[in-house]
């Protein structure tokens, strides 16, 4: 039971990347039985990239430059609010989850109680493509949004023209659960009823070891960053929720979904993550058929500016191989 106990910080690590705000058309749209909050940039006449999040994290994750250099190659890019944060619907009668409970039926090969999983969010950005009328669209996530995002190319598949998943493991529990225990040992574990200037200070905190030693953020422009992304939205109980759906989905097995995966497909992963293992994403890319990996020297889990045209050239080159 202690390796389940611990897996409560993986949760609540995966999604914390490099946000800042993208400027863009907004909206709100009937997903799935519930609300989806999106941003869309670029024609509704070019192909659709739709970005998918990590745990916690808002739509404000994908930066503007990113959105904006991303949609200049002749693409809409469309991002989120996954369901439990941002904007989207909230699930305030779930309440928190039960770790002991999870950690249990995780131990036992049953299925956990859960406040919904990740396929249930893969249905959300399915749901969000057809409120849109869009029939196919690039997929790209990241941490669990690239969990989500492989998913989605298994469980919807006519809805995909090419996945890209970034630092994102596959649900294969043989790699270690976290890639640089000392690392993570850095960030603190808090109660999940402090006040939001102690999870803001734990965000930055946490932001910053996940960026790793080569690219680290500016501290003054990382706190200006997340005190745009409270004000925005302050929500603990979806960030716990969303990490309780991501630690299930770590536990999955899916390597023979994995398999099944047909369309043009890139895995992208740091060298300094410090919390999917490298090998973990090469799992990925070994499962999925013809799938391309990229390791990016000095990355960490996180979306660095100094890599933004690296990455979106990865992107979009990935997905001319769609047409």
């Amino acid at each position: 039971m202690k390796r389940y106990a611990k897996i409560k910080l993986l949760a609540l690590l995966s999604g914390f990347l490099f946000h800042a705000n993208c400027l863009a058309q907004t909206g709100k749209v009937k997903s799935n039985g519930i609300e989806i909050s999106y941003e869309s940039l670029g024609s509704e006449k070019m192909q659709t990239i739709l970005l998918i999040s990590g745990t916690g994290a808002q739509l404000t994750m994908w930066p503007d430059e990113f959105c904006k250099k991303l949609s200049s190659k002749g693409y809409r890019v469309i991002r989120f609010d996954n369901r439990d944060v941002g904007l989207s619907t909230k699930f305030d009668s779930a309440g928190l989850p039960n770790w002991e409970a999870i950690g249990k039926a995780l131990s036992q090969k049953q299925q956990p109680p859960l406040a919904y999983t990740l396929d249930d969010m893969a249905k959300d950005a399915v749901g969000l493509l057809d409120a849109l009328k869009i029939k196919k669209a690039h997929i790209v996530g990241a941490s669990m949004g690239g969990m989500i995002a492989q998913r989605l190319a298994y469980n919807h598949p006519d809805h995909v023209l090419s996945l890209v998943s970034i630092m994102a493991g596959g649900g294969n529990a043989t790699f270690p659960l976290v890639a640089k225990p000392d690392a993570i040992k850095e960030i603190p574990e808090i109660a999940p009823n402090s006040d939001k200037e102690t999870f803001m200070q734990r965000e930055i905190k946490s932001r910053s070891v996940l960026a790793g030693n080569t690219f680290k953020p500016d501290q003054n422009l990382l706190r200006t960053q997340v005190q745009k992304d409270f004000d925005r939205s302050f929500y603990p109980p979806g960030f716990y929720r969303q990490g309780a759906a991501s630690t299930v989905g770590f536990y999955a097995g899916r390597q023979a979904e994995l398999k099944a995966i047909k369309v043009p497909t890139l895995v992208i992963h740091g060298s300094e993550d410090p919390l999917v293992t490298v090998d973990a994403g090469k799992d990925v890319a070994n499962l999925i058929p013809n799938a391309s990996f990229v390791l990016l020297d000095g990355m960490g889990h996180d979306l660095p500016q100094k890599l933004f045209d690296n990455i979106i050239d990865l992107i979009a080159e990935n997905a001319e191989r769609a047409k």
